[in-house]
């Protein structure tokens, strides 16, 4: 994953195709992306409250999918935890001949994501390792000729269709260990110093990109880490020729900000929070826990519960955005107990105030307060972040109101701007009302 907001390479003159966000992406406001690959097998990485030194943020990195980079640190605590479990001998990439999958059933694994009430799901096809989960031309190094022996990317996206969501795909763009032959990065200056840029590269990138979206037609295109530089320019294997020829396959085709170029889709933010309402489409993305790929070291002190999970997202979708929220599954392709009550929490609650969220678009203001404000087809809504308050204090706009509707409870009056939460509704994560 990357560690800031968007950037954009020089102006080479290119001329990019419009990829402003379709509808159907902003109706549906919440995504599950799913972290699962080599790094699953280790599951490991240090926790911490984030508080470390900036020359330390790589050799004690919180996020376990970097763990083949991690491990790769001499002085780093990977590097001892993969001596103990593994021994010397055994390499990062010697783990794709461990990693195997006798009971994984695609079906199940989607089924649990999608009681979140998601409504599209992007796999990482390949991370920064290299490794990727589908049946490429382009190296040996994949699912299908190591390891597992199948093809995982293609039953993932038959389970996410079969069961009525959009498939997208993560796919690292400019970062791919296997291929390089470059120190462990250790800064952010490392993040683009140490990766390749030549035009071998490119080409090797824009193949792999290429085949899935031939295979595929994901909904959504999900690039992390830029483009090598070599491909920003005009070529066949450029980043405009690529998103002209993905958007001829899937005209509806939504791609993201992580391309390094003059042009982007979505906005991404990774782990951060915004103040108000943004004018630019927008996507919060981040793990249940401290982590995207499964850290069998977190537990619920380092997770997000079902009611933190929920007000999340809620203020994420008043501000404009939408939620991307990750799962990191086990090896074996399970979900871990933590993070699946947490989905099925904000599933529940979706189930009855859904119609406030899918759909909506930001009224005047994100909110006041513990309060937030979506519109559906003209319709207000409240959402009360604290409804053990008691009471919604109405915005001036809407003070005119003689009464709310609560969903999942009774309509209650309107008095001076103020209406009462139902009792039952005073335990929920938010409440939420329909005024008028």
């Amino acid at each position: 994953m990357l560690y800031f907001d968007e950037r954009t390479g020089p102006d080479l003159g290119v001329t990019y195709p419009d990829v402003t966000p379709p509808t159907w992406y902003r109706d549906a406001k919440l995504g599950v992306f799913i972290h699962w690959g080599l790094f699953s097998i280790p599951a490991w990485a240090e926790t911490h409250d984030g508080r470390v030194p900036v020359e330390d943020a790589f050799t004690r990195h919180r996020y376990a999918e970097w763990y083949g980079n991690t491990v790769r640190i001499q002085e780093s605590s990977a590097r001892a935890h993969h001596l103990a479990r593994f021994g010397e001998g055994t390499t990062y990439e010697d783990l794709a001949d461990h990693w195997q999958l006798p009971s994984f059933r695609a079906p199940e694994l989607i089924a649990s994501v999608l009681r979140s009430g998601a409504r599209y799901v992007i796999p990482v096809t390949k991370h920064h390792d290299g490794f990727c989960l589908w049946d490429t031309s382009t190296t040996g190094f994949n699912a299908v000729r190591r390891g597992p022996g199948r093809d995982l990317i293609q039953e993932l996206a038959d389970a996410t269709r079969a069961a009525g969501a959009r498939f997208g795909v993560y796919f690292s763009g400019a970062l791919d260990w296997h291929v390089s032959d470059l120190p462990p990065i250790r800064s952010e200056r490392d993040l683009f110093v140490l990766r390749r840029n030549d035009p071998s590269f490119a080409r090797y990138a824009a193949a792999q990109l290429g085949e899935l979206i031939e295979r595929f037609s994901p909904d959504v295109l999900w690039n992390d880490i830029e483009w090598p530089d070599s491909g920003k320019g005009g070529d066949d294997f450029g980043v405009a020729a690529l998103w002209r020829r993905y958007l001829t396959a899937v005209p509806h085709g939504v791609v993201n900000d992580r391309w390094g170029v003059p042009a982007h889709g979505h906005l991404t933010r990774e782990y951060l929070d915004v103040a108000e309402i943004q004018d630019q489409v927008w996507e919060s993305t981040r793990g249940l826990g401290q982590s995207f790929g499964y850290n069998a070291a977190e537990d619920e002190s380092h997770s997000l519960s079902a009611p933190d999970l929920i007000r999340h997202l809620v203020d994420v979708v008043a501000k404009n955005g939408n939620l991307l929220i990750n799962v990191g599954p086990r090896a074996d392709g399970s979900v871990p107990d933590v993070q699946q009550r947490a989905l099925d929490g904000l599933g529940q609650w979706l189930v009855v105030n859904g119609q406030a969220v899918f759909g909506s678009r930001p009224w005047l203001r994100a909110g006041e307060g513990t309060v937030r404000h979506t519109v559906v087809d003209g319709q207000v809504f409240a959402h009360v972040l604290d409804p053990q308050q008691g009471r919604l204090r109405l915005p001036p706009e809407l003070c005119g109101t003689t009464s709310v509707n609560w969903l999942g409870g009774d309509e209650a009056p309107v008095h001076d701007g103020e209406a009462e939460i139902p009792e039952p509704l005073r335990n929920t994560a938010v409440a939420v009302a329909r005024i008028g």
